[in-house]
């Protein structure tokens, strides 16, 4: 069963322990219980998923059990009675069926908290919430509107309503109600009219009353409780049968039910237990239930048990009807009024001598002494919040397909302008409400795209569970309601650019660096590498790329760089710096590459390490690396190696004297393993952003304390816990900094999963603006394990990625092809354009790296996902391509210019002599991108900026940013723009190296470049 994964009728029932690939974490696994169950053979936990107590998700026999309810009480229960899932559910209710129907649907595990009443070590669902329990066997065939029973023929589905009876009397047969139970019941009364509804309640007539008519077969949707394979009704509506033979007798009035009180008087409980008092007897059924939540039928009932349930839920008034039937809730709904007194005259299942309601008739006790009465719910269409509207009453698709595709379930809080606003925020302009307690979301092209078209008003009745004055859709129907306006807008411009093929490739790299000698050096794993001859490095010749022979450059390390971190250093030579590893001795590697050749010409450098001599001081898988202002390197987080313990610490590069000096973070100790590659960013002040998880700080970048705790970021639409570094794995990005930089500095965070379902938008904040929030912005599709790459007109190319699954080998799929554009000089929600495409599934180890002639490298993907038959559905990609931005996409001649100072001090001026073939230079830009490593979609040390300059003719003065705050130590690519156009880059070092990192490692069998 572990690696079980089963599909039945929408919900996709996943073992309580799945099975993770060997490069990913297992997040969130349900809480263990304190002991094995003893569960029937093939029996088997299958998660938390959502219930309904208006339409269960499990639709056959039930039971309660308010002081020995266990998971094996339950299991043993529906196993007995031949069902194939069991589910627990408020401690105390056992739920049986063949199916899971009504919408039933995965929840998130920590939804399923409550003690079992008869073990408080087991778990047993929650509010609305079911711990689902499986025998393992295939399910019968579905259920369906049986077509006759002995001479009882089928007519159909048929209206009714709870306040004028279609079928006017009940009754309750002796077996649990089916086709067959509530046939032979009718059959004994001498009714020749029977009707199941509600798929637990018979009914029998002499003839068809109070309007009631024929409706789709489809609205009768309920397995009966006594027969899984049949339809007893739905919400409303009966299953009708007619007998067509001749009867025992005339019509008779049934029996009463329960307790067999054969007219002796009943009474209300005067003294129930404290603090609950009598309330009164109560109309039901005229406009819909008079209470939301109703427990199981228990034909040994009476006041104080319906109490003592109620209670236990937290609820406020309780009443009991038609003998054996409980309700709970905290206000009474649907326009209830007081009934007669003597209405309530049918004696308790558990207590003859006390009074349960009657038919359509509730006994009301109420713990606080009010009993507070709304009126009949209507659909809202006034009030609302802004540019929203009301659409009517629609249905769900064919089959019960369901129109929108995120769901929110809220049991007690659902309201409209809940559901509309949630659906806003996140950048859908329709959404939908349904059974009272889902909000749903999404877009009108759903609605076209799937509904069945429009249902009568009165289809949607059900009152919404947190306001109760107003309806939330209907069973299988949507209160429908739409955005007048655009929330999000994606520009598709007319020139949107190009992917190409490059070069083949050699290895899947999964860490990629533009070096100051132009060429591009790619890390990979080494070792666990799927290619049995690899060296674990290579530098590609981009002048050579029509000559696969002489391209590529074989370099070497000497252990394994699977996932690690690097960056550019601000030394002289610009040496690359890769720190952690695989396992082992690798994950305390520092390893040093010093970029030397030119175009065409080979360099003689390779990759330098030594453990014994240089390491880190705690070993680290996943770790982050930075540049701060003073020009040493800072390293965070990780683990001790492949899926090994968490490593919640930061230590500083080179290492500082006096012993250990790594730092423990309380806060990456919290969220592993969901915070590994975690967003480093200096700040304008010198601080130090880092976003984790869905979390996000500011450090001191002296002290390492947190100086600010940041909002979380925002997730999904249906979950707030979604991540956004790995495994569930963004990316992000500084956006642009402008001369005279007083503007406050914004990061943006796009992409990422939650738990496997992967999210459609990016969220940017100004960390140290005055009550910094987050804003979202939707994406047109979702993207886990996107690649950003920050171009020098300021914009940022989004690609790769997968629009299902986390980071790691087998974990997600369906790739997305679709380019992105975000241009944070538009407007917010219009800032993202949509590009070209590519047949090239660039998932798990994927990269987009700035080239220095302004297109972007794509590389990588080594997603390891298969078929079901075992085959790759996905190769290991060693094919590398470019993107063609549209700036490189018009035709246009780029620009040149000639440097001769490459060395710049703060606030120092420099001047290029510019060669322009389009515009001017009073059109003209200058822009400034940070050289960097990226890896796993984390580009570490990125930076954008565009300095001032002045320009007389050709010849232009920069200024250089004025600070190690605005710009760290380090290099960047000088390009400029003619108009939209690039130039090809010129490397320049910005602040020297204060840190004196080219003095460092101090070791013969180390190149030292100097500062």
């Amino acid at each position: 069963m572990a690696s079980l994964r089963y599909t039945l009728l929408g919900i996709s029932l996943l073992a309580s322990s799945p099975v993770y690939g060997s490069h990913v974490h297992t997040p969130f696994l349900h809480k263990h219980h304190a002991r094995a169950l003893d569960l029937p053979s093939g029996w088997s936990a299958q998660g938390c998923i959502t219930d309904n107590p208006a339409a269960r998700s499990l639709s056959g026999a039930s039971f309660v059990d308010t002081k020995n309810m266990t998971v094996e009480n339950c299991v043993n229960f529906c196993n007995s009675q031949k069902f194939i899932f069991a589910g627990v559910e408020f401690s105390q209710e056992c739920y049986c069926g063949d199916n899971v129907v009504n919408g039933g649907a995965n929840a998130t595990a920590s939804d399923c908290n409550d003690a079992c009443t008869g073990n408080s070590n087991e778990l047993c669902g929650g509010a609305g919430r079911l711990n689902l329990y499986w025998s393992g066997k295939q399910p019968p065939p579905p259920p369906a509107t049986v077509p006759s029973v002995g001479l009882w023929k089928s007519l159909g589905c048929y209206s009714d309503n709870g306040g004028a009876r279609t079928l006017t009397v009940q009754t309750t047969p002796s077996d649990p109600v089916s086709v067959e139970s509530c046939t032979g019941a009718c059959f004994n009364l001498g009714y020749p009219l029977a009707g199941m509804e509600f798929a637990q309640e018979c009914y029998c007539g002499l003839e068809f009353d109070n309007g009631g008519a024929p409706t789709p077969l489809a609205d009768c949707n309920m397995p009966c409780v006594g027969n899984g394979s049949e339809f007893c009704g739905g919400p409303n509506r009966l299953n009708v049968y007619n007998f067509t033979g001749t009867l025992p007798h005339g019509p008779v009035n049934p029996p009463p039910p329960g307790g067999g009180n054969t007219g002796a008087p009943v009474f209300p409980v005067t003294n129930p237990p404290s603090p609950w008092t009598y309330g009164g007897c109560w109309v039901d059924g005229a406009h819909g239930r008079v209470l939301s939540t109703e427990l199981p039928d228990n034909q040994n009932v009476t006041v104080e048990s319906c109490i003592s349930s109620c209670g236990a839920q937290n609820f406020t008034l309780a009443a009991i009807e038609f003998s054996v039937q409980c309700f709970c809730g905290n206000t009474l709904v649907n326009g209830a009024v007081k009934g007669a007194e003597s209405d309530c005259n049918m004696p308790c299942g558990g207590n003859a001598t006390e009074a349960c309601g009657g038919p359509n008739r509730v006994s009301v006790y109420t713990k606080t002494g009010n009993i507070t009465a709304l009126p009949v719910p209507v659909a809202q269409n006034t009030s609302l919040p802004t540019n929203w509207a009301y659409q009517g009453c629609i249905q769900e698709g064919e089959n019960a397909v369901r129109v929108f595709p995120h769901q929110l379930t809220w049991d007690t809080n659902a309201t409209v302008d809940a559901c509309l606003q949630q659906c806003q925020a996140f950048g859908y302009p329709a959404a939908g409400l349904e059974f009272g307690t889902q909000c749903f979301c999404g877009d009108v092209s759903d609605v076209t795209k799937t509904s069945l078209g429009t249902a009568p008003e009165t289809d949607c009745s059900f009152p919404c569970s947190g306001d109760p004055i107003h309806l939330c859709g209907g069973a299988l129907r949507l209160s429908y309601y739409t955005y007048n306006g655009n929330l999000d807008v994606w520009q598709k411009p007319a020139n949107i650019g190009r992917y190409e093929f490059l070069i083949g490739g050699l290895i899947v790299p999964l860490l990629v660096t533009v070096g100051l000698n132009g060429k591009v050096n790619f890390l990979e794993k080494f070792g666990t590498s799927e290619f049995t001859n690899t060296t674990g490095a290579y530098e590609l010749d981009l002048t050579l790329v029509d000559d696969f022979a002489h391209a590529w450059r074989e370099l070497h390390v000497k252990t394994d760089v699977f996932c690690s971190g690097a960056i550019v250093l601000p030394d002289k030579a610009g040496r690359q710096l890769n720190v952690g590893g695989w396992s082992l001795s690798s994950t305390f590697g520092v390893r040093l590459y010093w970029p030397d050749g030119g175009p065409g010409v080979n360099g003689t450098h390779d990759w330098q390490e030594n453990v014994d001599e240089l390491s880190l001081q705690r070993g680290r898988w996943y770790p982050s690396a930075l540049t701060m202002s003073n020009g040493s390197v800072l390293v965070v987080g990780g683990e001790q190696g492949s899926n090994g313990a968490p490593e919640p610490t930061l230590e500083i590069l080179p290492t500082p004297a006096g012993g250990p000096t790594f730092l423990f973070m309380d806060w990456l100790n919290r969220t592993d393993p969901n915070n590994l590659y975690p967003f480093l960013h200096v700040l304008p002040s010198g601080n130090i952003f880092v976003g984790y998880y869905n979390e996000a700080r500011i450090l001191n970048p002296k002290t390492f304390d947190t100086i600010k705790v940041l909002p979380n970021m925002p997730g999904s639409v249906t979950s707030f816990i979604a991540g956004r570094t790995y495994p569930m794995e963004g990316t992000a990005v500084l956006l642009p900094q402008h001369a005279p930089y007083t503007d406050p500095l914004e990061i943006l965070v796009c992409g990422g999963s939650d738990f496997g379902q992967a999210l459609d938008n990016c969220v940017s904040i100004a960390p140290e603006a005055p009550n910094a929030t987050w804003t979202l912005e939707r994406m047109p599709s979702k993207r886990v394990m996107p690649c950003m790459a920050a171009l020098p007109d300021g914009t940022y190319l989004i690609v790769n990625g997968a629009e299902q699954g986390v980071a790691g080998f087998g974990l997600a799929d369906f790739p997305n092809l679709q380019a992105l554009l975000y241009d944070p000089s538009q407007p917010l929600h219009q800032r993202i354009s949509i590009l070209n495409t590519t047949i090239v599934a660039r998932l798990y180890h994927s990269e987009a790296t700035l080239l220095p002639d302004g297109r972007v490298l794509i590389s990588g993907s080594d997603p390891q996902t298969n078929n079901d038959d075992g085959t790759p559905k996905f190769p290991e990609e060693t094919r590398i391509e470019v993107y063609i931005p549209p700036y490189l996409n018009q035709g246009r001649t780029q620009p040149s210019f000639n440097i001769s100072q490459t060395d710049w001090a703060y606030g120092g001026s420099y001047r290029i002599t510019v060669n322009l073939h389009h515009g001017t230079t009073s059109t003209m830009r200058v822009s400034l991108i940070a050289a960097t490593s990226s890896t796993h979609g984390n580009v570490m040390n990125g930076r954008t900026i565009f300095p001032a300059f002045t320009c007389s003719g050709n010849t232009c003065t920069i200024t250089a940013p004025p600070n190690a705050n605005v710009s760290p130590p380090g290099w960047h690519q000088l390009f400029i723009l003619d108009g939209p156009t690039p130039s090809f880059s010129h490397f320049v070092r910005i602040g020297g190296d204060p840190s004196r990192l080219g003095d460092w490692p101090n070791f013969p069998d180390f190149s030292l470049p100097g500062v």
